[in-house]
């Protein structure tokens, strides 16, 4: 990491502004790319930032990526939700920081954790003090298949409880513990999409595991939201181009059609 006491922040919602507060909180200069921002001109006056933290949502991750500034990319960091290494590297961004970030912000809310947010990349000693200030539990995590686990595991998460919400649309205990068959069949569903997306031998079991700790985590979370159905209609192109069944996502598609 470059050793200079400057951070970029591409996207300053909640969570930009959650992690902009624990890293001035920790004496950083916190430099703001906003939605309309030059960001070649910031790139012009801050060339060697520490760390460009790109907290914009995944569905403008792309293309935020396509123009990030090249001399911003070995600092790159990223705390989108369904994030993957093939998120990344089409961009020729290398060994990123990242957030798997288990902690919501709402406005004129303090942050509410559902579990600790696992960190990987040069710069994750950095976020996990800057999260320590604002009391957000987080750790290191030690290697790529460490990492790995932990993005499938909060995509599992993520995808179950908002596509299962989409029958059940009540918290996540309800989907869990009440409507169980849907939340498997989702899951089962999902798994072969994350195993596509990844090229990875995924351990299902490990991974509904760690799924079920992060809904004992915070069990009256909703389960669902206004950005579910995309994430359904995404999770079926995935299955589109791997050739993938997935019956119950098209169930569920087809009756919220």
């Amino acid at each position: 990491m470059s050793s200079n006491n400057t951070i970029v922040i591409v996207g300053m919602g909640e969570m930009g502004g959650s992690f902009a507060r624990g890293l001035l909180r920790l004496g950083y200069t916190v430099v703001p790319v906003l939605r309309g921002t030059d960001i070649n001109a910031v790139a012009t006056d801050y060339p060697d930032p520490a760390l460009t933290l790109v907290t914009v949502g995944e569905a403008d991750l792309d293309a935020t990526l396509d123009s990030l500034p090249s001399p911003w990319k070995p600092n790159a960091g990223l705390v989108q939700n369904e994030l993957l290494p093939r998120s990344w590297a089409p961009y020729d961004i290398v060994d990123p920081t990242v957030a798997v970030v288990w902690f919501e912000k709402k406005p004129g809310r303090s942050e509410n954790s559902i579990i600790p947010t696992p960190l990987a990349g040069p710069g994750a000693d950095l976020l996990n003090r800057a999260l320590a200030t604002i009391d957000v539990p987080s750790f290191i995590v030690g290697d790529d298949e460490e990492l790995l686990y932990e993005l499938v595991r909060k995509n599992m998460y993520i995808l179950t409880v908002n596509i299962g919400g989409l029958v059940t649309r009540d918290t996540v205990r309800d989907l869990w513990y009440n409507h169980r068959r849907v939340a498997e069949d989702v899951a089962a569903d999902l798994l072969q999409v994350q195993a596509w997306l990844t090229g990875a031998d995924l351990d299902a079991d490990r991974l509904m595991a760690g799924m079920v700790e992060a809904i004992d985590g915070d069990p009256e979370h909703g389960s669902t939201g206004r950005s579910a159905p995309a994430r359904l209609a995404r999770a079926i192109s995935y299955a589109d181009e791997a050739g993938l069944a997935v019956p119950k996502l098209r169930e569920i598609a087809a009756s919220i059609a």
